[in-house]
Order: structure tokens, then sequence, then C-alpha cells
């Protein structure tokens, strides 16, 4: 009951979040789409982690869930947008099958690439996996839903150096993570990098103090 009381305020966070806002845009580099586009994808987004929150209310099954991601995407017909905005889209659904726990890799692929390269992006995967050894999850501080570090390396010796200022890709909030030492190769999960502070530098309070200062002046 309370994994499913997390992933239902984890949907809230989602939805009231500016998902295609200017901002986002700039995040990833890119001039945002048209108004009338970003409207349509902010609420038809809305839509679907709202049908999502029902059903997951109602203690319906989870098989009932990937469907309804399914039928989604069949609302954004591949051939309407342009590369970037299509890997916005998968982006922004990953998103949600990641708060809901459910495998969506697959099927995006195939809507983002179509079926033969996503066929041969498969075999890529099974022939050179990407080896991870552990993930690191810390909830985040504002919708809870677990921000993951993906450690494909380690040595012993190694010093936890970093306090890591992030942004949750799920509310947008920032958060203050911290890792483990022995970490010498990692890969951010659901999150995006905003800071990274030298703990030689900062102590957990000075760090705290300076995640106060972006959240308030970045707004």
């Amino acid at each position: 009951m309370t994994a499913n009381i997390d992933k239902v305020n984890a949907l809230t966070a989602f939805i009231q979040a500016d998902k295609f806002g200017l901002r986002e845009w700039g995040n990833r580099g890119l001039n945002p789409s048209d108004n009338e586009m970003c409207k349509f994808l902010q609420d038809t987004f809305n839509d679907i982690a709202e049908e999502l929150k029902s059903t997951i209310l109602a203690d319906k099954k989870s098989s009932s869930l990937k469907p309804i991601l399914k039928a989604g995407l069949r609302l954004f017909p591949n051939s309407a947008y342009d590369t970037e905005e299509k890997e916005f889209i998968c982006d922004t659904f990953n998103t949600l099958a990641k708060i809901i726990d459910v495998d969506f890799a697959s099927t995006l692929n195939k809507w983002l690439y179509g079926s033969l390269l996503s066929a041969l992006l498969k075999i890529g995967k099974i022939l050179n996996p990407e080896k991870i050894i552990y993930t690191l999850q810390q909830p985040c501080n504002k919708c809870g839903i677990e921000l993951e570090t993906h450690v494909n390396k380690i040595e012993q010796g190694i010093p936890d150096t970093n306090w890591f200022i992030v942004k949750c890709n799920n509310c947008k909030a920032l958060n203050l993570l911290t890792l483990e030492p022995d970490i010498k190769g990692m890969k951010f999960g659901n999150y995006e990098l905003v800071e990274n502070l030298f703990k030689q530098d900062y102590t957990y309070e000075q760090a705290q103090i300076r995640l106060e200062q972006i959240t308030t002046y970045r707004k």
C-alpha cells in the first residue's frame, strides 16, 4: 500500500510540473516547439498520468498500467515530430514508466527508431551489455521517487569527495545527494546534475545552504 501511495504522490508531482516549459527545452539545449504543441504535450501527458493515478487508487492489477502507457504513446504519431521532440517525448514516457515500475524501454525504442533498428539496438545491448554493479537510491525530497545512481566501476581506496546538487526528472525539485567511497565510475539515472561541491570546501550544512540558494535564485 505504501508503494502505491508513493507512486500516486510521484504522479501528482509529475502532473504539477511544467514539463515542456522554456526552461525544460533550454536544459536540453533546444529551442522550444510552438506553444500549441507544448500545450498538447503537457495536457496529454497529464491525462495519461491522471489515468495511471486513478488505476492505482482503484487497486487494479499492476499489469493494467502498461496498456495505459501504450495507449498514451499511440496519441503521438511518430511522423508528426522531429528527432529532438521524439526524444523528449520518450524521456517523459520513461519518467512515467519509472514512477510506476513498468519496463517500457523496448516499446519506446520501437516507436523512436522503428522495428528493425530497435531490434538491432537490442541485439547490440545483448552482445555488449552495460554492466551496472549496483544502483544507489536516495528519495527525492519533494515527490519521494527514488533518485538512482548506477555504479559501473568500483576501486578500493577512492574517497567520497563530492556533494551533488541534482534536479529530479519527475518533479524538477533540487536535491542534495552524496554517494559512497570506492566508486570509480557511475551514470546518473533519473536526475540531472546541477552543481557539484567538494566536501573539503563544504560541510553538509554549507552544502544545504548552497542548495537553498540555488533553489531560491534559479526559479
